[in-house]
């Protein structure tokens, strides 16, 4: 069976379903449905490939970095967009650390430099600075 389309090939416009058909007992519904709304219909195959890799990841950019070959600001901008497309807020505000920064931050807290509590400030970015 072809996958759902949500999306005229022609146009762009929205489609609407018009017959639903039961193979088991061969019967027929005629009339004008909806279909059915998922923030999951407004990705495109590219953005829900990459939700899928996100997914197999466990959530995990660094797990990402390696299997898709991007940098982290690459990964945590697409995710973003993601995010928007599905309709929600993507942290903006949010500073994207780059792997040496992360690394940087880390080696200090290892050699006693900074604080727990400073090291997950940092590395949160400034949407944590904004939050308080």
């Amino acid at each position: 069976m072809n996958p759902l389309i949500y999306k005229c090939p022609v146009c762009s416009e929205d489609l609407v379903i018009t017959h639903l058909y039961c193979s088991h007992c061969h019967t027929t519904i005629e009339g004008k449905f909806n279909l059915p709304s998922s923030p999951f219909s407004k990705l495109s195959p590219e953005q829900m490939q990459f939700l899928l890799t996100f997914i197999r990841c466990e959530g995990k950019f660094n797990r990402m970095e390696e299997e898709l070959k991007l940098s982290y600001p690459t990964l945590r901008s697409r995710f973003n967009e993601v995010l928007q497309s599905m309709g929600f807020e993507a942290e903006e505000a949010r500073e994207i650390l780059s792997p040496e920064e992360r690394k940087k931050i880390l080696g200090e807290l290892n050699k006693g430099r900074i604080s727990a509590e400073e090291a997950q400030i940092r590395l949160e970015g400034s949407a944590k600075k904004t939050e308080k």
